[in-house]
């Protein structure tokens, strides 16, 4: 039975956060609410947590997982940046993007794609999240909240309460999110390609 937790969207109760830091702390996977979609979330190093994320989305190791980072020199620890990459990146963070880059080996094996050794990360604009991060002191691996079957993410955290609460640790409910996916480029090859059009502006990018 996953517990629920009302937090403000924008100012968070620093109690709760504590208490939900504490959950993903001890092995907790949790859905809270980001600048796109609602999204599933558990600690970087923790291997079972991972992998009950990736059964409940119905995902194998060749789908790119997201860390979900503070700021962009937090990112900069996990993927490998040169000075044209983070050009885009400040230029777009925060924000509901996730961009996929190579993997620093302070990513464990498990968590970058197995043939590629990239990484999606993101710096997400929605203060539970970040309040979180901070709280935690540490990237969080983060997964789109859509189910097997499902159109769209869920994005109303009753039916996600209703529907994963034998599943979740946790279930955070900042209101409603946006009803987009985060948009996900790739910035490996040298110029952006669009992997996923989601919530974010592609123009930027010049796709």
């Amino acid at each position: 039975m996953s517990q629920y937790f009302d937090i403000h969207p924008l100012n968070p109760q620093p109690r709760l956060i504590k208490q939900a830091a504490q959950i993903i702390g001890q092995g907790g996977l949790i859905a809270l609410p980001t600048d796109s979609s609602y999204a599933l979330a558990c600690r970087l190093d923790d291997k079972a947590a991972v992998e009950r994320l990736r059964r409940l989305r119905g995902i194998d190791d060749k789908h790119h997982l997201t860390l979900m980072c503070s700021d962009l020199s937090e990112l900069g620890n996990f993927a490998r940046v040169d000075n044209r990459q983070y050009r885009w990146l400040k230029g777009a963070t925060p924000g509901p993007y996730v961009f996929i880059l190579e993997a620093t080996k302070e990513v464990p094996r498990r968590l970058s794609h197995p043939a590629r050794k990239t990484i999606g990360v993101r710096v997400p604009d929605h203060p539970i999240p970040l309040a979180l991060l901070a709280e935690v002191g540490e990237p969080l691996i983060s997964a789109t909240l859509q189910l097997p079957g499902d159109e769209a993410p869920l994005n109303e955290p009753e039916v996600i309460r209703a529907r994963l609460e034998k599943l979740l640790d946790l279930v955070i409910c900042g209101g409603a999110a946006p009803a987009q996916p985060t948009t996900v480029i790739d910035l490996t090859s040298g110029e952006p390609e669009l992997i996923r059009q989601g919530r974010g502006d592609i123009g930027r990018f010049g796709l």
